[in-house]
């Protein structure tokens, strides 16, 4: 499905992600229901956050100097206490950040509210000590994180790579408003198997549905998509973040390729930690990140649904497919939109205009310095 052996996920860095190490090794205590782990009182260091979750917060700065060590904690605790949020979940998160520059001051930086576009954080690709304070709080909770100002090796750092070091404290606010996780699949009745010339799909539940190439058929020539479970959710559009379950074959032999459910393929297992294997995958869509027949044929597709794609060679890896070790031919895809997800639009960057002579030059310099202000 996709053209690069890996997906690079567009989406806006956040405090949380900075300093990312890698995988942490989570304490085997994220196993214990939150109900029966000790609950811990609100750091009365952390500043005061308050209003809805999924709306902007509203926050009040303690009359300190920001502390000088990494601190988190919860504002707001999510109702469902049944669904928790585990190691290896893909997390939809609303994330404000701030400049806490000095005793009860500080200034928002940034805000994924601003375009309803939230960012989706992998919690096995956070340090240890940020993913153990979001794992199990459940959906709808309110996280806060504050990473204290640079210290002198580290504002070394940046003056080394010519930047300005940040003054004050960064503090995150990060409402948690879903997330995704291994052996997720759409709900619902599976109303069309396929079939008719096209293969035949059978709904396996949460393992990998199975895939019957039609016998003696040949492929068709156009981009097929066929609507198995029809999801009730909003129409995927162009540009988005899509999280997604799937599986594909190759119409020449009806073998798996590739897939995100827990298949136990050898040759997956041996690329890649089993361990991820049934992990949802979420990437960009519409934009030529992944081959065309994923673009044209999911876009317009309801969260929710899971959709059978017929792809001719043309819209997935090319004629010289098997020359780069991508699956030749036709492919046949079967996709569990999961989610679907804003992204924030890209900041233009600013020139300056040439000025003209004459009374046109002053009018034209005025209208530059309107345009740089905003």
């Amino acid at each position: 499905m996709r053209r690069r052996a890996a997906v690079a996920l567009a989406v806006p860095l956040s405090a949380l992600m900075l300093g990312a190490s890698g995988c942490g090794v989570i304490p085997e205590d994220w196993q214990t229901p939150a109900l029966m782990r000790s609950e811990q009182e609100y750091d009365t260091r952390l500043p005061v956050v308050s209003g809805p979750v999924g709306e902007e917060p509203e926050i009040t700065f303690p009359d300190i100097a920001p502390p000088t060590e990494r601190l988190s904690g919860v504002a707001h605790k999510g109702e469902d206490a049944n669904v928790l949020i585990r190691k290896s979940d893909l997390l939809v998160a609303h994330i404000v950040e701030y400049r806490w520059t000095e005793a009860g001051k500080g200034e928002q930086t940034s805000s994924t509210y601003e375009h309803d576009a939230p960012t989706l954080l992998p919690l096995s690709q956070m340090p240890e000590d940020l993913a153990d304070a979001v794992i199990n709080q459940s959906v709808g909770s309110r996280v806060v994180f504050l990473f204290p100002p640079p210290s002198e090796d580290e504002r070394a750092q940046y003056e080394a790579m010519g930047q300005e070091a940040p003054e004050g404290a960064s503090v995150s606010v990060v409402d948690i408003v879903a997330r995704h996780g291994k052996g997720d699949v759409v709900e619902g009745e599976q109303t069309s198997s396929g079939g008719d010339g096209l293969p035949t799909v059978t709904d396996n539940g949460r393992a990998i549905p199975d895939i019957t190439i039609p016998e003696n058929t040949e492929a068709p020539k156009d981009l097929k998509a066929v609507t198995l479970i029809e999801g009730d959710g909003p129409e995927v559009t162009e540009g988005q973040q899509i999280v997604v379950q799937y599986t594909g074959v190759r119409w020449d032999d009806g073998k798996v390729f590739d897939s995100t459910w827990n298949t136990g393929l050898p040759e997956r297992a041996a690329a890649e930690n089993e361990d991820t294997d049934g992990d949802p995958l979420s990437f960009q869509i519409g934009v030529g990140g992944v081959i065309e027949g994923w673009d044209e044929g999911l876009v317009g597709q309801r969260v929710g649904s899971r959709v059978l794609l017929v792809i001719p060679e043309d819209k997935a890896y090319g004629k010289e497919a098997e020359e780069r070790g991508q699956p030749a031919g036709t492919l046949v895809f079967v996709v569990d939109l999961l989610g679907a997800y804003n992204t924030a639009p890209e900041e233009e960057e600013e020139t300056d205009a040439p000025a003209d002579e004459g009374d046109a030059s002053e009018e034209s310099g005025d209208a530059s310095e309107e345009e740089g202000g905003e």
